[in-house]
């Protein structure tokens, strides 16, 4: 199977109409989560005014598209609708990748961002093997979210980490997880960023 687009952007109400501080929102999806964490794609900046090109990477390192899809592997465990996820891609994210179609066509809207819906079970995004989502450098989803809302994966184009909103269960899974970088996060506080 493959993940669908889907121009009925319904199961992506919760978030449009979401009260949820718009900067909290793109960055760590809705207010009410247990626990929120931080999956560092890369690592935090050492000084103020570091910039991204000047992180301390590990030349061994998972960035972007691997860390994702380890981290979603494991929420996976903590929904009971792994196979009717929902994914959000930011309009100005996958380019060519997306049809004229689904950059025109009904687009989940929130303040500061458009974003083009596509659903589908969230093995098939795991295996990566379908555009704007194949391969380890493809774009990484905005939003990911379960049909019963029980996580919701963020990841922002303007930030160098995604967020997840869980259960305490979740978050701590993914803290333990081995070969993942995630921090426990506190959404109304502002993370480090590079400059």
């Amino acid at each position: 199977m493959v993940l669908r687009y889907t121009a009925d952007t319904a199961a992506a109400a919760w978030l449009a109409t979401s009260r949820t501080p718009s900067e909290q929102l793109i960055t760590f999806g809705p207010a009410g989560y247990e626990a929120y964490a931080r999956l560092r794609y890369i690592p935090d900046p050492t000084s103020p005014d570091q910039l991204e090109i000047d992180a301390d990477i590990p030349a061994d390192r998972e960035l972007w598209t691997p860390q994702a899809r380890r981290a979603l592997h494991v929420l996976a465990e903590f929904t009971i609708t792994p196979d009717q996820c929902f994914f959000c891609v930011w309009e100005g994210a996958a380019g060519s990748a997306l049809s004229a179609t689904e950059r025109h066509g009904p687009l989940v809207t929130v303040p500061h961002r458009r974003y083009v819906l596509f659903t589908g079970r969230l093995a098939d995004y795991l295996e990566g093997h379908d555009e704007p989502f194949d391969g380890d450098a493809a774009v990484v989803p905005a939003f990911v979210w379960p049909a019963d809302h029980r996580w919701c994966f963020t990841s922002d184009v303007d930030t160098h980490w995604a967020g997840i909103g869980a259960d305490r269960t979740a978050v701590d899974t993914l803290l333990s997880t081995f070969g993942l970088d995630v921090v426990q996060a506190m959404p109304n506080e502002r993370p480090p960023a590079y400059r």
